[in-house]
């Protein structure tokens, strides 16, 4: 295939990808996590408005970045270098083990538990569902093109739809989460404010996905910050309306600690039988996020495997899908799905994932200095907005979650050391490979 008849995609799929990534699992599931530990409606709102303004400091911070290095991979590409093949390679791994795959299992997850028929076999139901969408996108970018924007237009139209009717239909005074009895500045400064922003920032988690197959854009110039930033604004403004939609159409003990509040809160507004039609198009809604996931994960191994002998095999050619880096990540996303449960995974995924974007926003800030201190000249590749106060915002909250996580989750944390340990482990048995390669 000659370079001019690669596929490629513009900003309206670029757009699609990062809300089909964005809105999930988490926008369906997390309400209930938190309503475990707050209560006050507005401390809920302000933690999505919170992950939406701090995954938006971290967009304008990937569409420089991206627009400057112009290659797909994410923070594998991104990390490699700004700091050191190893930090880019760590990062790759976190996105080849658990940054795609682990996400997807999750999705599955609430996938079998929204559905409105029950078999007895939700693991099996979920295995073959990843199986099927990894099979869709094993076929053609066209395919995976078509398919994504279909399914991310009617979840984004049934979820302003949901949101319409709950706006309308008035409060039951009997049956509402909403309360502002407990103190608002106690529970912004809480330990569980902190955690449950871990929560909420994997609901966004997908900000970043048009990074990853920045090369598959026709105009990665424009279309890359197109896709980030406008993806982004879109999905703060759609998570902020529903979880106030859900907290206003169902009781407190009927929503804390539950996974399917979607669910729950059709069923207060409108009745059983709606509420299990609801639970279906919840469902299919998964299957849009599982989708983007599916396609973009692949993309970042085949990247890994092109640098690094270990993983030849995964590698694919130039525009073409990357079949076995599909077939990986289904594997590793099944596995996932047998041996995990669902906070355990999201919070494990959740920490991980942050400490890869918090290097690559700190990377931002460093390579600016850099170029300015070296004179460097300013090329016409977009700029992050009010340098480099969106970049503090987002270092500052990451940390902050980190930290929280590490102090209240050890089990987690070693989880997630663990993995790292692993990462370092193959990238040397790599290095090693490849010199004999070169010998």
């Amino acid at each position: 295939m000659s370079v001019k008849n690669i596929q490629k995609i513009g900003s309206l799929t670029g757009i699609s990808i990062v809300v089909a990534n964005m809105v999930g699992t988490g926008a369906f599931t997390s309400l209930g996590f938190q309503l475990e530990a707050l209560s006050n409606t507005n401390t809920i709102l302000s933690l999505w408005i919170l992950g939406g303004v701090v995954a938006l400091c971290g967009a304008f911070s990937y569409a420089e970045i991206g627009t400057d290095i112009k290659k797909s991979g994410g923070e594998y590409t991104f990390l490699s270098q700004i700091y050191h093949p190893v930090i880019g390679y760590l990062s790759g791994w976190i996105s080849l083990t658990v940054g795609f795959a682990a996400p997807i299992a999750l999705a599955t997850m609430a996938f079998t538990e929204y559905l409105p028929i029950k078999t007895g076999y939700p693991k099996l139901i979920g295995i073959c569902l990843v199986v099927l969408i990894t099979l869709v996108h094993s076929r053609s970018l066209n395919i995976s093109s078509v398919f994504q924007n279909i399914s991310t237009f009617l979840k984004v139209f049934f979820i302003l739809v949901f949101i319409a009717i709950g706006v309308i239909l008035p409060a039951d005074d009997t049956a509402t989460a909403i309360n502002y009895d407990k103190s608002y500045l106690l529970e912004i400064g809480s330990a569980a404010f902190a955690i449950n922003l871990i929560y909420v920032s994997y609901s966004y988690s997908g900000w970043n996905a048009a990074a990853y197959i920045t090369e598959e854009f026709r105009n990665p110039r424009k279309s890359l910050p197109r896709a980030l930033i406008g993806g982004t604004l879109i999905v703060t403004v759609i998570y902020t309306l529903l979880q106030y939609t859900m907290l206003k159409h169902a009781a407190f003990s009927d929503l804390a600690g539950k996974l399917n509040v979607g669910s729950i809160c059709v069923e207060q507004m409108l009745g059983s039988f709606p509420a299990k039609i609801f639970s279906g198009i919840i469902s299919l809604f998964l299957v849009s996020g599982i989708s983007a996931m599916v396609w973009i994960g692949a993309r970042v191994t085949s990247s890994i495997a092109k640098d690094h002998s270990l993983w030849h095999i995964f590698k694919s050619k130039e525009g073409a899908v990357p079949v076995k880096a599909l077939y990986l990540q289904c594997g590793i996303s099944i596995f996932l799905i047998l041996t995990g449960s669902f906070s355990q995974v999201m919070m494990y995924c959740g920490m991980l994932l942050n400490i890869s974007t918090l290097m690559v926003v700190l990377g931002v800030v460093l390579r600016r200095y850099r170029n300015k201190r070296n004179n460097i000249p300013v090329t016409d590749n977009f700029k992050s907005p009010l340098f480099p106060c969106m970049q503090i915002l987002f270092i500052i909250v990451s940390l902050w979650m980190i930290v929280f996580v590490v102090g209240n989750d050890f089990k987690a944390s070693m989880v997630g050391v663990t993995n790292l340990v692993l990462g370092l482990i193959t990238y040397f048995i790599s290095r090693k490979k490849d010199k004999r390669a070169k010998v």
